[in-house]
């Protein structure tokens, strides 16, 4: 979409920043809210009025709970499910085995074919859907991608990796290390500071060839397609350069992907084609495919700001081995059709007996467990919560269902035993399927995440709400330990008793600063607590300014002078310690308080190039919006530019969002967009010219536009009426319709009269509100064109507010 933003990049950050927070916490939460209850109350009324509008009779309702259920209430839903703790961890004391609900992965429409492959074996297990009709053959399968299809956002994933090839021309090299130095300084030429690997392949007549991989997105944040486009980029980049003097090249790209999972295919293969003669960006030798997984896992992997479509989600549910398999399967079945009433979903068992999958491929696992496919959207419009709440909700019902089927199964939670916190998939990678997959970690510190939760050792969260539930927990534990009179239980309860309260003593004392080592006499205990506050009081501060550092340090001396003098004969040396320590540490402050200046310093020195870096970008861009104004008219970009600035601003959020850089609601964004998408749609189809321009650029935003179209058409053929612009006038004169045909021609020249001069009215009202803003503006020193953070929002409202009136008084003139 192109809406002119290149003039506004430090301050946009700044309004995003502010309307990202206001998001979060202000009215249009509770507006959405709001929103989604009169919603869901529509979809229940409409479920519950309708006899037989198709479908079996046990989906019904399933639709009916859904649209019942509210989704800001998760975790209410979640302690309303769950058993009393003691009675969970009396019985799982007993032998009851741990619910397994976990989240294996997301995955875009395109991707849900292979996502459903893997869950059938290839077909070669049957599957079941929501209806409970079985899903026993691959034809089956592939039918399936269509029935879903209009449930999927099918956005596109992002373009993260390239393959490119480079020829260059015959060069005079030395030596190896001379032709890889010419390769690198030719590629650094064209990419910049993307990271890449390449192998060399030297020719007959002196030239090169070198092949490999890149980062499409420089640091900058620039993003390359990986396409013909892109190497004409590169390509001019390179010709512009030092390099392209001394010996010519010629860049090609041959496709791109998504993720690191394909950065380390495409690296494998190229070590395999060239025998592990492979290097990096840095001269490193790539030799073998642990190397190219570790650069592309742990190197690349935070370049590539990777995003992927989240139409699907992939769920695992397990249970211990020589769980009944049968009464396991109608646990997740009753599980699944509960908890996702109302979606499209497949699922099917895998245990060791039938599973078709050799166990060195990672099949053939030793425990039971289940794979479900379900859609995040239901056919009513919600869209699936993933946060810890519902996750323990889901363990919950999990463990109803089992208990039900007679399987002794409990919600647990890791704070009620202190067990380390699990590891992600992006933080590991599987180096052996055989029976349990082994895996390595992607860092130092996915390694040791990954060495705690395997090797079991206890861990304990460091939040005060967590500390406050592992508490609870140690006394229901101790409660446990005292009523039971069975010896088994009685020593397993005490045990965990015992882990969570040396977890809780070592949190408390890894938390506690310690000033004082010596034991201090009780005369000045009172001064010793004091000082210790005072000192303490530093460790709450981050950044701080000069003059608050100088009352912090004048507090700590005068503590230590008090101290002083309660300080006996033989505690002179103890308070010398403490003072050391004290003033120690009130250096260390200072210290900080001098390095926060220097950053301070720093960024004004920076932001005052950015403002001179800045001004010739202002200038294209105010040359672009010149331009549009004068093929467009200045009302008509006014309006469609301030709807399409808000649009961007949600879909930034929600890009931020599954990129994992934001914890908002999803759903607030997504409503604004599509509130976005009506307002501009509405716009398009009175007459504005720009916003049809935009929409040819933007297939969302013009899907919305026909639809708009769609819906304008179908009253004015049924009722025989006139569209309300001027371009449906034009059009409906070259194809008139034949009921129009029969009107007397005046009464049609009247009625286009009409209807053009209420266009025309409108739109000088528009123009005279602009001209009126626009002058106050400049009294003030700017306009608003150039600053977003001045387009005050009440100004359209009010616009708005103006257009719906309007359009209201001709409704009324027509019914009369």
């Amino acid at each position: 979409m192109e809406i002119f933003f290149g003039a506004f990049t430090s301050e946009w950050e700044q309004r995003r920043a502010a309307l990202l927070h206001e998001l979060s916490l202000g009215p249009k939460r509770r507006s959405s809210a709001e929103d989604e209850m009169k919603r869901r109350l529509k979809a229940m009324a409409e479920l519950g009025g309708g006899g037989g509008a198709g479908g079996g009779g046990g989906s019904q309702p399933k639709m009916r709970r859904t649209a019942a259920r509210p989704i800001l209430a998760a975790e209410t839903r979640a302690a309303a499910a769950s058993r009393p703790i003691e009675a969970r961890l009396a019985a799982v004391a007993q032998g009851s085995q741990p619910a397994v609900v976990k989240m294996a992965s997301y995955g875009a429409g395109a991707r849900v074919g292979a996502m459903l492959n893997y869950v059938s074996r290839g077909g070669e297990l049957a599957g079941e859907n929501e209806n409970g009709e079985r899903i026993r053959s691959r034809e089956d399968l592939a039918r399936l991608r269509g029935d879903w299809n209009h449930l999927f956002q099918n956005r596109a994933e992002s373009r993260d990796i390239g393959s490119f090839t480079v020829e260059i021309a015959t060069a005079a090299v030395s030596s190896d290390e001379a032709m890889h130095e010419l390769v690198r300084n030719s590629l650094a030429s064209a990419f910049g500071d993307r990271r890449y690997a390449y192998a060399v392949t030297r020719l007959g007549d002196g030239a090169l060839t070198a092949q490999g991989a890149v980062v499409l997105r420089s640091g900058q944040g620039e993003r390359l397609t990986g396409d013909d486009k892109a190497a004409t980029i590169i390509q001019a980049r390179y010709d512009a350069s030092a390099a392209a003097q001394d010996v010519a090249a010629r860049f090609s790209f041959q496709g791109y992907g998504n993720g690191v999972e394909y950065g380390a295919s495409k690296l494998r293969s190229l070590i395999e084609r060239h025998d592990g003669n492979v290097r990096d960006d840095r001269g490193q030798i790539v030799g073998d495919e642990k190397l190219a997984g570790d650069l592309v896992q742990k190197e690349w992997r935070g370049d590539l700001h990777s995003r992927k479509g989240r139409d699907v989600m992939h769920l695992i549910m397990s249970a211990r081995a020589g769980t009944n398999v049968e009464a396991f399967e109608n646990a997740a079945r009753d599980f699944l059709a509960e908890q996702f009433a109302g979606h499209r979903y497949v699922f099917a068992m895998h245990d060791p007996a039938n599973d078709p999958k050799a166990e060195g491929k990672g099949g053939k696992r030793p425990h039971v467990h289940a794979h479900a496919i379900i859609t995040m959207r239901s056919e009513s419009g919600d869209r699936i919560e993933t946060t810890p709440q519902v996750f323990r909700e889901w363990r919950a019902t999990m463990a109803e269902k089992a208990r039900a089927q007679g399987i002794a199964m409990e919600m647990t939670d890791r704070r009620e035993f202190a067990s380390p916190p699990a590891f992600t998939r992006n933080q590991v990678r599987p180096v052996s399927s055989e029976g349990r997959t082994e895996h390595v970690g992607t860092s130092e510190a996915a390694q040791g995440r990954y060495d705690a939760k395997r090797g079991g050792r206890r861990s304990l969260a460091k939040a005060e709400r967590s500390r406050e539930y592992a508490i609870k927990a140690t006394q229901s534990w101790q409660k446990i330990a005292l009523a039971s009179g069975d010896r088994r239980v009685v020593a397993y309860a005490e045990q965990q008793r015992d882990h969570l309260t040396a977890s809780l003593s070592a949190g408390q004392a890894e938390a506690s600063v310690s000033v004082v080592h010596a034991d201090f006499g009780s005369k000045f205990r009172a001064n010793l607590v004091t000082l210790q506050k005072v000192v303490l009081e530093g460790q709450e501060m981050r950044e701080t300014t000069r003059a608050e550092f100088e009352a912090y340090e004048k507090k700590v001396e005068t503590a230590l002078f008090r101290l002083e003098r309660s300080v006996g004969p033989g505690e002179r040396d103890d308070f010398d310690e403490v003072a050391s320590v004290a003033r120690e540490h009130v250096n260390g402050r200072r210290e900080l308080m001098k390095l926060y200046e220097m950053k301070g310093q720093a960024q004004a020195e920076q932001g005052t190039a950015t403002d001179r870096n800045g001004s010739r970008e202002r200038r294209d861009a105010n040359e672009r919006w010149d331009a549009a104004v004068a093929k467009h008219g200045e009302a008509v970009v006014e309006a469609a530019n301030d709807i399409l600035m808000d649009i961007e601003t949600s879909r930034e959020g929600l890009d931020r969002i599954e990129a994992g850089e934001l914890s908002n609601d999803p759903r607030v964004f997504r409503a604004d967009i599509e509130r976005g998408l009506a307002r501009a749609a509405e716009l398009a189809v009175q007459g504005n010219t720009y916003m049809r321009e935009v929409a040819e650029n933007d297939p969302e935003l013009k899907r919305a536009i026909e639809a708009a179209e769609k819906t304008q058409e179908r009253p004015a053929e049924e009722q025989g009426k006139t569209p309300a612009n001027v371009d449906a006038v034009s059009e409906q004169q070259r194809d008139p319709r034949p009921e129009e045909a029969e009107r007397r021609p005046d009464e049609t020249a009247e009625r286009e009269a009409d209807e053009l001069a209420s266009t025309v009215d409108a739109t000088n009202r528009l123009q005279d509100k602009l001209n009126r803003d626009k002058e106050a503006a400049q009294r003030g020193g700017e306009t608003t064109r150039t600053d977003p953070a001045q387009q005050h929002i009440p100004r359209l409202e009010e616009l708005e507010r103006e257009e719906l009136e309007r359009r209201e008084r001709d409704r009324d003139d027509r019914d009369r």
